[in-house]
Parts: structure tokens; C-alpha cells; sequence
């Protein structure tokens, strides 16, 4: 039988509850950072999606950006910090129209953009979105179409489903504009001409396989005149009939069923 897991769930019923497979459904710290992977893992139980350094690894922005950076894959210009004292410099580095993000945080939670940064400006941005707790990527804000891409499979296998523009009010998909209202518009396929799509799959393919993903996920990128630059991954993306992947994998010919049964069947352990 398959399980659904949910925070409060303790060790011993894992251990006790005969499970032959675990279909991960949890976000952000503790389920989607390798926490879970871990436990399940230590317990010899198969769980969906990508093993514990992945998904280590896809939550933490900044590192996955300078992995990709360095496997020469387009990359906004960014910096990590926790420090509002560093507000001048960084946008000495970057210029002044930015966006912080929480370096461990997903769903647009802590997210403050800056279209004309100043030092004040920008030292309370780093102090909110950080929390005192955490670091933060401070990144040039990059303006023009936004889109996401989900992947399934795993390595040579991965495949990309057809990519969705996310089509936000003001262009600005924020966690109010995900969860609340009926604002955002989306479209899928994405209009974009046959050369650039097979150009950011080939990219996207690439990124999901040099981080070790593995099952399903998704990659989000943003294209500006043109040029388009990968903004994270999501190594457990959302999974409701109405989410992300499942959209994209209905203009692909994959019911909700079917894909639920895709990533379950792929469940194993590192």
C-alpha cells in the first residue's frame, strides 16, 4: 500500500506500518529539504521524487543557481546574504531593480521585489525576507514573461512536458496571486516559437540532470527580449488536479490518474 505522509507523523508508525512505498506530498522545511528523504531512507520505505542531496540541494536557491552558473546554464545575476549592511554594495554589484528571496523558502513566501533600490530600501528587504534566520538571494529583477516547465523521469528518461506561461496581474506572481483569487491567467502550451522551446527543454533537461532529480519536478524560468534565465527548481511541486504539473501534463495527453500513478510507480530509494 502506498502512504501519504503528514508532519506530525512519528518515526515508529513509518516503522510499524508496513508501507511498501511513500508518495510525498509535503513542502518546504522538513519535507521537500532532504529531512524526509532521510527518515525514509533510514527505514528502508521507496519515496517519490529526488533523494536526500537533490532535494538538499533544489532548496537552497543560491546553491543551485552557482551549480548551474558553473555547468554554464543562463542564471540571473545574484548574491547570497544576511547581512542589510551589504545593501550598497550589492547594488553597486547588481543595480537597483532587485528581488530577495528567502534562500530556503518556496511557494513566493518572503519574496520583496525592488524596482528602484536604495540602501535603506534594500537593507529592510534583506532584514524581512530573511527573518534573522536565514540567508537570502538578492538578485537583478528581471523583467518580461514568466514560465514554468515540469520534468518527468530520471536521468537519460527525463522528459519535458509541454511548458506553461504563467500569466500573473502586473506580472507578478506572488504568493497571494497563486492562493488567492482566480486573477492569474495561464497558458499551455506557451507561445513560443518551436526553436525556443526545444532551446529551453534541452536547458531544462540539462538543470534537472545536474542537480540528480529524479520522478517529477518542475523548473521555472523567466525570459527577458528573448534570452531566458532558469530561476529555481521545485524537487516536490504542488500536486492538486489544479497545480503546475498536472496542467502541463493534460496538454501532454497524461490524466491527473495517470501521472499520480507515473510518479508513485517511480518511487525507490538512493
Amino acid at each position: 500500500m502506498a502512504w501519504t505522509p503528514a508532519p506530525s507523523t512519528r518515526v515508529g508508525e513509518l516503522e510499524s506500518g508496513g508501507f511498501d512505498r511513500a508518495f510525498n506530498m509535503l513542502h518546504g522545511p522538513g519535507g521537500e529539504d532532504g529531512t524526509i528523504q532521510g527518515v525514509l531512507e533510514w527505514l528502508r520505505i521507496p519515496y517519490t521524487g529526488s533523494g536526500v542531496l537533490a532535494s538538499a540541494l533544489a532548496i537552497d536557491k543560491d546553491a543551485t543557481c552557482r551549480l548551474w552558473r558553473g555547468e554554464g546554464l543562463p542564471v540571473p545575476d545574484g548574491v547570497r546574504t544576511n547581512d542589510p549592511r551589504e545593501a550598497a554594495s550589492l547594488i553597486a554589484r547588481l543595480g537597483a531593480s532587485l528581488i530577495v528571496k528567502p534562500d530556503h523558502d518556496g511557494s513566493s513566501f518572503g519574496v520583496v521585489k525592488l524596482e528602484r533600490a536604495d540602501e535603506s530600501s534594500l537593507a529592510k528587504a534583506i532584514r524581512e525576507s530573511c527573518g534573522g534566520r536565514d540567508s537570502v538571494r538578492v538578485e537583478r529583477l528581471i523583467h518580461g514573461r514568466e514560465f514554468t516547465a515540469a520534468v518527468l523521469g530520471e536521468g537519460a528518461s527525463a522528459r519535458m512536458l509541454p511548458i506553461v506561461e504563467i500569466i500573473a496581474p502586473g506580472g507578478d506572481y506572488n504568493s497571494v496571486n497563486k492562493y488567492q483569487g482566480s486573477e492569474v491567467k495561464y497558458a499551455c502550451p506557451a507561445a513560443l516559437p518551436e526553436s525556443t522551446a526545444q532551446a529551453v527543454e534541452r536547458d531544462v533537461l540539462r538543470a534537472y540532470r545536474v542537480i540528480g532529480a529524479r520522478g517529477w519536478g518542475r523548473i521555472d524560468f523567466m525570459m527577458e527580449e528573448g534570452a531566458w534565465r532558469l530561476l529555481e527548481i521545485n524537487t516536490n511541486p504542488g500536486m492538486t488536479p489544479h497545480s503546475l504539473v498536472p496542467m502541463a501534463a493534460r496538454a501532454a495527453g497524461i490524466s491527473y490518474e495517470e501521472l499520480v500513478m507515473q510518479v508513485a510507480a517511480a518511487a525507490r530509494l538512493d
